[in-house]
């Protein structure tokens, strides 16, 4: 057996069992397949938990209770060793898709099929998973349902597509060679960005993003950002903004990285800090030094990366300049805002 197998079937039978699961037996399910210092990351308003249980009560639970028929739908199944250290992770990416019948979060129900974005990174140890990463794209919930709570984006939201060849789901171990030129082809990206954060520079030469990006790059970023395609328009419609609208940002590091076949991703707590100066997401700045938890998702073609799945928790990130998007919600429905 190869050796990502066993952390593979691990996770895939804890996907399984949760795919069978239900609000009233998903706590058994988790405390099954969790070691017993389990160790959860969500995005705001969940953040860390620190047991099964309360990642039952607080996520899994509501989510079971607000969408019928649930289902992942996957897109991404990887697997590989942490370059931070010898841990092995498993990354499985796509979205959640039900019928949003009751509530969830203060998001209206509508009876009809919704899709959350998500990114599920599992670290496994002794056979049980010990640490979670779990990102969702709550804004592009609420964009389904009719409340998005910020100005139009730069780019374009929809429900994004898969891997170009439907090539993501990687139960089989991929061959270590091109895992390697992909982790070390990222590697190098994530250097040079953070080497020009480094430099106070605000701006971003194109030619920095095409030493790794394809000129054709597709970028498809979370709800209230949106998607862009080739160098160009990536630039235009996201990075240049983001640079330019954003001060003191500081790279800080990766919980994990890691690559498999011509794929390859990150999340960290935090990844990035910053400032905001005003006019990014089309809102104006504030005093604050925020933090900013990303999860990066890439396809390497050839010696080039040719796509690229990115989730921020942009609720979080507002809600330390004093912007809860979600209570704001709530309080405009129930008449109070």
């Amino acid at each position: 057996m190869s050796r990502f197998q066993p952390a593979k079937q691990c996770v895939r039978r804890y996907m399984q069992a949760m795919e069978a699961a239900s609000a009233s037996t998903v706590a058994q399910v988790l405390a099954e397949h969790t070691s017993d210092h389990y160790r959860w990351r969500g995005v705001y308003p969940f953040r860390e938990q620190s047991s099964s249980g309360s990642v039952a009560q607080i996520f899994w639970q509501p989510l079971m209770q607000s969408f019928n028929a649930l289902q992942r739908r996957e897109d991404f199944f990887i697997a590989g060793e942490n370059m931070h250290d010898d841990e092995v992770w498993v990354m499985s990416a796509g979205n959640f898709m039900g019928l949003l019948d009751a509530d969830f979060l203060g998001i209206p129900a509508t009876r009809r099929i919704a899709n959350l974005r998500y990114a599920e990174f599992s670290c496994v140890q002794d056979g049980r998973i010990s640490q979670t990463g779990l990102f969702v794209d709550l804004i592009g919930l609420m964009v389904q349902a009719g409340v998005n709570p910020l100005p139009p984006a730069t780019g374009v939201y929809y429900n994004y597509p898969g891997p170009r060849y439907h090539d993501g789901l990687l139960h089989d171990d991929a061959d270590p060679r091109e895992s390697r030129q992909t982790l070390e082809l990222i590697n190098t990206m994530v250097k040079d960005l953070s080497d020009l954060n480094d430099s106070g520079a605000m701006d971003c030469p194109p030619e920095i993003l095409a030493r790794t990006w394809h000129s054709d790059m597709l970028w498809y970023g979370p709800a209230g950002i949106g998607a862009t395609y080739t160098i160009p328009r990536y630039q235009e419609q996201h990075q240049l903004p983001f640079r330019e609208q954003l001060g003191d940002k500081k790279f800080e590091g990766h919980v994990c990285r890691f690559a498999e076949g011509n794929f390859a991703c990150f999340f960290g707590w935090p990844n990035l800090s910053n400032s905001p100066l005003g006019g990014w997401l089309g809102l104006p700045g504030g005093a604050r030094h925020t933090q900013m938890q990303v999860v990066d998702i890439y396809r390497r073609e050839g010696d080039k990366l040719a796509e690229n799945w990115i989730m921020i928790d942009l609720p979080w990130w507002l809600e330390q300049q004093g912007l809860d998007v979600l209570q704001r919600n709530r309080e405009l429905r129930s008449g109070r805002g």
